[in-house]
């Protein structure tokens, strides 16, 4: 049988953490390498073969998704991290859904976390989710995705823009998931397919993802939720009295002119489904 998922990596001066996620993955699999000054492409290249390799002159952050995406030859991507990968028999039966329900644009994964394979939180609140389960799908229906456990589309996923150089990175799956049921695609997640996740040691430091998580949530409002909301998102975060979150509003405002650029306010049913989660 052809395969019928591409898996596309994205990484950044993490060749340890590749040695040992990549040969978890099943072929065919896209290496996107954001401009890494550790020698990634070469030491993959040398190393894993099969793994077709896109190197980046620079950092494109989560929009360099796009590229594999775009490279793919399979109707369906799977996204994976340097420090993750996708259990044996995943992409199949993923792939056996979305030919199964044709509006189905992004199947989730239970995501364990870890040597222990502890449950990632957000996996919880995605298998709990109270929105209406429509056109029989194979699981809760959800409104949004962490790309390290979301097998998508390739055609819904390139006709929403994929991931955008306004958010870039992290929290960029917000505006493609509201893109995405706006348009009148359906995700789900579904408890049998499952991802594993060994975060890597190479973190960010500083409280700086905690400013780029506010930042993002930020723009992403400004480029898909009415002003009412908008408003009320600018009012949790200096309501929070958090400094890097009070760093990720300014960093906001400086970028709100790309994110006005490209604001289209998402239609009354989609902020219907929202309202059902908060």
């Amino acid at each position: 049988m052809s395969a019928r998922v591409t898996t596309v990596v994205i990484s950044r001066d993490r060749w340890p953490d590749l040695q040992g996620s990549l040969p978890h993955h099943e072929p065919p699999v896209v290496l996107v390498d954001n401009g890494s000054r550790d020698g990634t492409p070469w030491h993959v290249g040398r190393a894993f073969p099969d793994v077709e390799v896109i190197a980046l002159p620079h950092n494109l952050a989560a929009p360099a998704r796009n590229l594999g995406v775009e490279a793919a030859g399979t109707p369906y991507v799977a996204f994976a991290d340097d420090d993750s990968w996708w259990a044996p028999g995943a992409l199949e039966r993923a792939a056996d859904l979305l030919d199964a329900h044709p509006r189905l644009a992004v199947v989730h994964a239970r995501i364990l976390v870890g040597p222990e394979e502890r449950l990632d939180g957000l996996c919880a609140r995605l298998a709990d989710s109270p929105l209406p389960r429509t056109r029989g799908l194979p699981g809760p229906a959800i409104v949004g995705f962490v790309a390290c456990g979301a097998v998508v589309r390739r055609e819904a996923f390139l006709e929403v823009g994929g991931f955008d150089a306004v958010v870039e990175f992290p929290g960029e799956e917000e505006r493609v998931a509201l893109d995405l049921v706006a348009r009148g695609w359906d995700l789900a997640y579904v408890d049998d397919v499952v991802a594993h996740h060994h975060p890597s040691p190479v973190r960010d430091p500083g409280g700086h993802r905690r400013t780029r998580i506010v930042r993002n949530h930020l723009l992403t409002a400004l480029m898909r939720r009415p002003w009412p909301v908008v408003l009320r998102e600018v009012g949790a975060v200096l309501h929070e009295r958090d400094l890097p979150a009070a760093r990720g509003l300014v960093h906001a405002v400086r970028r709100s002119p790309r994110a006005l650029a490209a604001r289209r306010v998402v239609p009354e049913h989609v902020e219907d489904l929202l309202a059902l989660l908060s």
